[in-house]
């Protein structure tokens, strides 16, 4: 372990160092970040990164690339190896609880899975016996049960079966549960660190993250506005999105990543040198956060 810790010091050091990048709304973010911590550019030259993850087993990084449709694989080297493709356009990637990826396609418009042993197989493609549109971000709680979005940005423009809405939705014990069809463009997702509340991108105007109340019989609730983007400037729309041990809230949105509180409140923005799509909590200690920006893949620590 400590040869890995070593290997992963010295790629970053020879990575590009931008600097410290914090707008402190309030100075509780420094709490969560340490004032002199720089974004560092890990690697670039990508067409658009996204649905980073990290598999702390192995301690490596996995993201996509959608128009490269490839799965890539950051080694505790720092070296970038193509994990897999054709990845369907890819783009959310998470684990089950049993070490599985799951993965979110645009192309294929489908929920997969990958199991260690390189099996793949369809979890679920259609809602109601109609192709969902392209499955954008995905998440799986304490129990199973996933839930993801639908929304139209990788499907084909002249596909006939189609979905009039965009939705949110929670997969259980092989049935597909219509979470929400009123959002615009239902994309980042996450649960609170109580499995209590479901939080959701909303990503164009208004650009918005909602929140959705969970039973404790895993019943959800109507969701209301948690967080409003709109007036934030900056380029990027609500997107990614991952939730410390703390119910903190680290997300992509206008001008770099959002972080705010679990009542809503903004606490800053780190500044990336390209527009963030998503993110991810890494690193040996989980206090690296990776950061997938356009062509590039950046971090940051944490404290």
């Amino acid at each position: 372990m400590k040869r890995i810790l070593i290997i992963f010091v010295t790629f970053f050091c020879f990575s590009s160092i931008y600097g410290q990048h914090l707008d402190i709304a309030n100075p509780a973010l420094l709490d969560l970040i340490d004032e002199n911590s720089q974004v560092i550019k890990l690697h670039d030259g990508f067409q658009f990164t996204e649905g980073p993850v990290w598999n702390k087993e192995g301690q490596f990084l996995l993201f996509s690339d959608i128009p490269a449709n490839t799965i890539y694989k950051l080694e505790p080297t720092g070296e970038i190896i193509s994990f897999r493709k054709p990845s369907q356009n890819s783009n959310g990637l998470t684990y089950d609880n049993e070490g599985n990826l799951i993965i979110a396609e645009h192309s294929g418009r489908k929920i997969s899975m990958l199991n260690s042993e390189g099996n793949y197989s369809t979890i679920v493609d259609n809602y109601m016996g109609t192709r969902l549109n392209s499955p954008n971000d995905v998440i799986v709680d304490s129990q199973g049960v996933i839930y993801f979005t639908d929304p139209p940005y990788g499907r084909p423009k002249d596909a006939t079966d189609t979905l009039s809405f965009n939705g949110v939705y929670k997969y259980a014990n092989g049935e597909i549960e219509l979470i929400a069809d009123d959002l615009y463009r239902p994309n980042g997702i996450a649960l609170s660190p109580d499995e209590r509340n479901l939080y959701v991108a909303n990503s164009g105007q208004p650009k918005q993250f909602i929140k959705y109340p969970i039973s404790r019989s895993g019943k959800i609730g109507k969701g209301k506005v948690f967080f409003d983007a709109s007036e934030l400037s900056g380029e990027g729309n609500p997107d990614g999105i991952k939730v410390d041990p703390e119910g903190n809230i680290f997300a992509t949105g206008p001008g770099g990543v959002l972080v705010f509180t679990e009542k809503g409140e903004l606490l800053g923005t780190i500044k990336f040198p390209e527009t963030p799509a998503n993110l991810a909590f890494g690193g040996q200690d989980m206090k690296t956060l990776f950061v997938t920006a356009r062509t590039g893949l950046y971090s940051i620590r944490l404290k």
